[in-house]
């Protein structure tokens, strides 16, 4: 029967699911709010374009770095415990960024909450693993999924409200109040949960800890500025040069080097029966080992819109922030539909075919918008597409979570979760580096081609057309308002139309792999979930005796 107090958490594990729900909602929702609150923030710090770049980057570099090592200390001392602390240090750093006089405080602020972000994302995962399970897993990972997808349309339509009618402040701001309702949720909602005893008994392996950090923190730091400081030879943004080379090939052989040196680590601790920050037996399991690559090219797909479609929206249509975020918002709606289409399809198909129907609604949706985008394309074309494109994310990205963890023992699914969060995140920045390459190239090149004689004939126009470079797009406007440079502008809008276009198919591509590679993942029975599986495909012996500290929900 359990105590009361265990008695209330499975009594009220949906109301706790709400409370780890807003939690991703949250540190994702702030993601996007801040890419719209940019050009606000520029205009009231006055921060230079580094400092630009470092309030964007820092976030991104912490979170991925650090998601294994969190992952596997909240298995040790407790998954509530450390998704409570990553909150407060995420709210803390949020109230940060919005009293921020300077850019250097604004860019320690964003690192913070990249340390919070870090230690809540993995833990979401590993109590949802730990509190539900069957069908009612299922639908609970469909409601985390689809709360990443709907957050990410979702926040550049909230943040564009917030600077239009309050400040970029709020952007960071309204965190505080969220942040409030999803510590209170998880203290009256969710138990606490951890590994065995005989886990918490074997010392922190600090040397795999900083190895990893340094390895995905160098890997994430070299795709986000391979554009900007040159993949092979220095560009002129280049802080400095190693014979004659970019810092990124430096920066990639010293990623390369540390997570080999990792691993390598990982298997000897493993082998001596220590404590390791990864345990490469989990890559044992079949659904554990091809979900993460499938996680890792579905992730470099999924950004492939999110990346480049607001700034179309908004220098080519011409629209304001918040209506780039209207735009956005059939996407969201498809999204949250589609967790609730969920519970049916479950009952009728395992979590994998989901996922490949996920997949293929996703491709569908992204192909043809990029086979249809036009400078003078409208909402009405846009909207039904983004929509079937959410519904695929709603349906794949979280039952693609389940599909991972369904095998995972529970007593390691906060390893389990943060591996293939780093996944996701490696995913996420290496379609970010290809796509936003691919977006940003084809907006320079074809600008440049598409003025080339006009600028040979008067070369006093260059600065205005390497400005639309500069400013992502962010030029257009102004240069279409003067007569003299709106041919800039209508070839400007052509090249960022073809760009997008362009990182819609290669995004799509990356979406038929991803698509190809799941059929590598076999359905795992409802009865099988949470039990790991030797080599041989049989299910291994339960957990010693001890277990885990509080696992309401579960079956003895």
């Amino acid at each position: 029967m359990g105590t009361p107090e265990q008695s209330r958490y499975v009594r009220y594990r949906w109301w706790g699911l709400l409370a780890i729900s807003l939690g991703v909602a949250t540190i994702i929702m702030d993601a996007t709010i801040v890419s719209v609150a940019i050009p606000s923030v520029v205009g009231d710090l006055g921060i230079s374009s580094t400092q630009i770049q470092w309030v964007q980057e820092i976030y991104t570099l912490l979170f991925a770095a650090l998601l294994l090592t969190w992952g596997r200390i909240a298995d040790r001392v407790g998954r509530r415990r450390i998704m409570l602390l990553g909150v407060v240090i995420f709210v803390g750093a949020s109230l940060m960024c919005a009293l921020a006089g300077s850019g250097g405080l604004l860019i320690l602020g964003r690192a913070l909450q990249g340390l919070g972000g870090s230690m809540i994302l993995p833990t979401t995962l590993a109590l949802l693993n730990a509190n539900f399970q069957g069908r009612e897993r299922g639908i609970a990972f469909a409601v985390w999924g689809s709360t990443i997808g709907g957050m990410a349309a979702v926040g550049p339509l909230l943040g564009g409200w917030l600077i239009e009618n309050a400040s970029w402040r709020w952007a960071f701001g309204i965190n505080l109040p969220v942040g409030a309702l999803v510590i209170a949720g998880l203290l009256l909602f969710v138990a606490e949960s951890s590994e065995s005893t005989v886990g918490r008994d074997q010392r922190l392996d600090v040397g795999g800890a900083l190895l990893s950090i340094l390895g995905f923190g160098a890997l994430v730091f070299g795709l986000i500025e391979g554009r900007s400081y040159g993949w092979w030879s220095p560009t002129e943004d280049a802080p400095f040069t190693v014979a004659s080379l970019s810092p990124v090939p430096w920066v990639f052989l010293i990623a390369a080097l540390s997570l080999t040196a990792f691993v390598l680590a990982q298997r000897r601790r493993t082998l001596a029966g220590q404590g390791v920050i990864l345990d490469l037996s989990l890559f044992r399991i079949r659904s554990f080992a091809n979900g993460n690559l499938t996680a890792l090219i579905v992730s470099f797909g999924e950004f492939g819109l999110i990346l480049s479609l607001p700034l179309w929206f908004q220098n080519v249509l011409g629209y304001t922030a918040f209506q780039a975020g209207l735009a956005l918002l059939p996407l969201a709606a498809g999204s949250f539909l589609a967790s609730g289409a969920v519970a049916g399809l479950s009952r009728r198909y395992s979590p994998i075919i989901v996922v490949r129907i996920g997949l293929s609604l996703e491709v569908l949706g992204i192909a043809v918008l990029a086979l249809l985008i036009r400078p003078d394309s409208t909402a009405w074309l846009t909207s039904p597409l983004l929509f079937v494109y959410g519904l695929g994310v709603g349906l794949a990205t979280a039952q693609l979570t389940s599909v991972i963890l369904a095998e995972v023992p529970v007593e390691r699914s906060g390893q389990g979760s943060a591996t293939q969060s780093t996944a996701r995140q490696t995913g996420s920045a290496l379609g970010i580096a290809v796509l936003g390459t691919a977006f940003f190239t084809t907006l320079r090149d074809g600008t440049r081609d598409g003025t080339a004689d006009a600028v040979a004939a008067s070369p006093a126009l260059a600065p205005a057309v390497d400005s639309v470079d500069a400013s992502s797009g962010g030029t257009i406007s102004a240069l279409a308002e003067n007569p003299a440079t709106a041919f800039i502008a209508d070839a400007a809008r052509d090249a960022m139309t073809n760009g997008a276009s362009l990182a819609g198919w290669i995004a799509a591509g990356a979406l038929v792999i991803g698509l190809l590679t799941s059929l590598r993942i076999h359905p795992v029975p409802a009865e099988d979930e949470g039990v790991g599986k030797d080599d041989s495909g049989h299910p291994e012996a339960p957990p010693a005796a001890g277990g885990t500290a509080a696992e309401p929900g579960r079956k003895p």
